[in-house]
């Protein structure tokens, strides 16, 4: 049980420190683009590793497939609706350029 208690543990303050991590690249970094670039990546990494965490502490079979259908949905939405909204941003800086 100590060993249960610790993994989880383990991920849930890796996640959160992922995520720490990726707001302090949106103050760091200098343009909308590369902070969303690595708040995006950062995130994922980080929520993943959060669901991974509660994966193990919940340990019934009923559960195991929710969360991980939940982290498959993140891993592929997180990162798409980035790069939707990096393509939307650079569409816009360009169109403001030509003018």
């Amino acid at each position: 049980m100590i060993l249960n208690e610790l993994l989880v543990a383990f991920f849930l303050l890796s996640g959160v420190f992922f995520i720490l991590i990726a707001n302090l690249g949106i103050l760091i970094m200098p343009d909308v683009i590369c902070r969303a670039h690595a708040l995006s990546k950062a995130v994922t990494l980080g929520f993943i590793l959060m669901l991974i965490g509660l994966w193990i502490h919940l340990g019934t079979e009923a559960v195991n497939l929710k969360v991980l259908l939940t982290i498959l949905f993140q891993f592929i939405t997180i990162p798409l609706s980035s790069h939707l909204f990096i393509y939307y941003v650079a569409y816009k800086l360009k169109k403001l350029n030509k003018s």
